[in-house]
């Protein structure tokens, strides 16, 4: 499904998405913490810090703050590999898999003006 629409328009959709975001009982997100979890659910795995900073372009450090607070909300889980210890995987979670589920259905809710 492609719908077009204008810089005015997409700018109003994003401003009406992020509204009905900060005024849901669940945890609002930074966009950078926004942009970590849909990018571990969105495409994939395994997934890693080095290899998320890689894709998303950011520090290893800003990758690493942002999973801290995922992680704290439950929306991803961290696992140390059993066979090279320092390396660290970044996994699902159900309550990540719902909030993402929710905030599709209030995209899509918002963007038909309900």
């Amino acid at each position: 499904m492609s719908v077009a629409l204008t810089t005015a328009q997409a700018l109003d959709l994003m401003r009406r998405v992020t509204v009905a975001g900060v005024k849901r009982p669940t945890a609002d997100l930074t966009a950078r913490q926004l942009a970590v979890l849909l990018t571990v659910y969105m495409s994939p795995p395994p997934h890693t810090v080095r290899g998320l900073a890689k894709l998303l372009g950011l520090s290893k450090p800003a990758i690493t703050r942002a999973l801290d607070r995922l992680g704290r909300l439950d929306l991803v889980r961290r696992k140390r590999e059993e066979a090279d210890r320092r390396s660290v995987q970044v996994q699902r979670t159900v309550k990540g898999s719902v909030y993402l589920s929710e905030l599709a259905d209030e995209i899509v809710a918002v963007a038909k003006g309900v």
